[in-house]
């Protein structure tokens, strides 16, 4: 039972993480920069989302038997896993307007009149095109990288998950698999193989929300 508890959790840190994995690569294809400062600010972002959600989800336990909040936690992770295999599919049929460019939240305040958009992909991130992630840009980057975990998180807190552990391995999954991406986008270059296999993060899901019935 241990082992496939310790087993389920790195999957599950594995699988919200990989998106951080993808968008490092995507940056170095592009050949930019993420200094060790921005890669710390992103796998903050990403371990405090974690940790929030996981902290929420397991509030709920209060109003939920066990056996009933396990398999509730097991269909929000296969209905994210199945959200996340639909886009991927939706982004195979759809032409974007430039390659490696998503918004993944738009806040609208308009009785201040301003626009935040936080943006996943590299070219939209990286503000002043300097080729680099740097101060606020890494902030709204891992911003946005964390929002892909936060329903995960809901999910595992009420599954029983412990939200410092969960958060823990997230935000070392983050730092190791954005930095990774990076260098393996510079030194793969031409290979676009990473698109290809973008849909393992929902299977992961779906097999860790399907083990819980």
């Amino acid at each position: 039972m241990a082992v496939d508890f310790r087993l389920s959790i790195l999957l599950l840190a594995l699988a919200v993480s990989m998106d951080n994995f993808s968008t490092g690569f995507t940056y170095g294809l592009r050949k930019m920069k993420i200094p060790l400062k921005s890669l710390l600010i992103i796998a903050v972002c990403s371990g405090a989302s974690l940790f929030l959600s996981v902290l929420f989800g397991k509030s709920l336990l209060h109003w939920i038997r066990p056996e009933t909040a396990n398999r509730i936690g097991g269909v929000i992770l296969i209905l994210i896993g199945g959200w996340v295999m639909i886009q991927f599919f939706r982004s195979n049929d759809e032409k974007e307007e430039e390659p490696g460019e998503k918004v993944v939240l738009n806040f609208e305040i308009r009785f201040l009149g301003v626009v935040i958009h936080i943006l996943k992909k590299p070219m939209s991130a990286d503000f002043d095109r300097s080729g680099a992630i740097t101060g606020i840009e890494a902030v709204m980057l891992g911003i946005a990288l964390s929002l892909d975990a936060f329903g995960a998180g809901i999910g595992a807190g009420i599954m029983g998950y412990s939200p410092f552990l969960l958060s823990f391995l997230v935000a070392g999954m983050s730092f190791l698999l954005v930095s990774s991406g990076i260098r393996l986008g510079m030194l793969f270059s031409r290979l676009q193989w990473i698109r290809k296999i973008s849909f393992i993060p929902g299977v992961l899901l779906i097999l860790i929300g399907i083990c819980k019935f």
